[in-house]
């Protein structure tokens, strides 16, 4: 029986077809994978890498496919004593008695998220931005894509206060988590928000006084944006002085997302690296105060709770989990451990909140 001969194309074709299919397979399978919480190679960047705490230095982390960055200052470990003593005035019933609390190194975004640095992932910027550039697609830009996007809200959240370089508002703690998930995959390094204690920390910059500058409330014009000097609106990030460690905007401004659940202060009795896993939506922690506020919500040791009222504008049945209309003057900013934990510690601590959030099915 005489076989049909092959076309000399038809040859080499059939000798690559196997290959050609095991490459594809290799690469569905390799993609598939990649998703916000698998490792992925991270973004090159100067002075983002340190061994210990000595070697940790300030760095600028790119929003890749934009123009923007994020700067961040090393903050050292150490002790302190959380809370504010007795004699504090103006002190809430909340924030003692006084514990020591032992804090890791971290690093600390120098400024309140911008506007700018929000919107790329709520807006997808960055990834628009990769196609109309005709740019292949990374590792990290396969994993944003597992990440969710907040729903559109149903005005600009920003209430017309300005937006760019002014302190991104009216999020929820789950999206100001998200943001930092989505930062994670982004750049292949660890970033959430900030522990209560961290966030206390970071404020007095080893200060033992109502403010990281000292007890006199009437030198708080100079360092933060509160009811007396702000005419009813938030400022641009950084416009005031720093603290000791190069941090602005802790007082004051707009008031900051940690990552604890509310409790009474004397219920919290872990002294190392402390974090109280939010079990319940409300209440939950801001800490800074706000634009809006009187100086002594914006002392360092001042704490805030959530509240449902924060929605009360929200038309949406239900209400939205990406948004608090009536939160007009809280923010977040993030941190990054020196020491990343790995993927346990993450689940059953750094990344834990519940309840589950999840968007109403359509």
């Amino acid at each position: 029986m005489k076989h049909a001969r092959l076309h000399p194309h038809e040859s080499i074709l059939a000798r690559l077809l196997p290959a050609m299919l095991t490459i594809t397979v290799a690469w569905l399978a390799a993609t598939a994978t990649v998703h916000a919480d698998t490792p992925v190679e991270a973004l090159a960047v100067e002075n983002a890498n340190a061994n210990n705490a000595s070697e940790m230095k300030a760095y600028a982390e790119p929003i890749e496919h934009t123009e923007l960055k994020i700067e961040l200052v090393p903050i050292p470990g150490g002790e302190f004593m959380m809370g504010s003593p007795d004699t504090e005035p103006d002190r809430g019933d909340d924030e003692g008695p006084q514990r020591k609390v032992t804090i890791s190194p971290f690093w600390m975004s120098k400024c309140e998220i911008t506007w700018d640095q929000y919107d790329v992932w709520n807006e997808e910027i960055d990834q628009r931005m990769r196609k109309l550039l005709s740019l292949e697609p990374t590792a990290r830009d396969l994993a944003v894509d597992g990440v969710s996007k907040p729903t559109e809200p149903y005005t600009d959240m920003s209430f017309g206060r300005g937006r760019e370089d002014f302190p991104a508002i009216c999020m929820t703690q789950h999206a100001a988590r998200t943001y930092c998930k989505w930062l994670s995959a982004k750049t292949g390094r660890y970033y959430r928000l900030p522990t209560e204690a961290e966030w206390e920390y970071a404020c007095r910059a080893g200060s033992t006084t109502s403010y990281c500058f000292g007890d006199d409330p009437d030198q708080l014009e100079d360092h933060g944006w509160f009811f007396d000097n702000s005419d009813d609106t938030y400022h641009r990030v950084g416009q005031k002085q720093p603290n000791a460690w190069g941090l602005y905007d802790m007082h004051g401004n707009v008031s900051e997302w940690v990552l604890d659940q509310y409790t009474p202060f004397d219920s919290i009795t872990e002294t190392v690296d402390p974090l109280v896993i939010p079990k319940t939506l409300y209440p939950r922690v801001v800490r800074g105060g706000g634009w809006d506020d009187d100086p002594e919500v914006l002392r360092s040791a001042a704490r805030k709770p959530s509240d449902e009222e924060w929605k009360q504008q929200d038309p949406q049945v239900p209400r939205s989990i990406w948004y608090h209309t009536d939160a007009q003057s809280v923010g977040f900013r993030i941190v990054r451990p020196l020491v990343a934990p790995d993927a346990d510690a993450k689940s059953a601590k750094w990344d834990k909140s519940e309840p589950e959030q999840l968007d109403p099915e359509e």
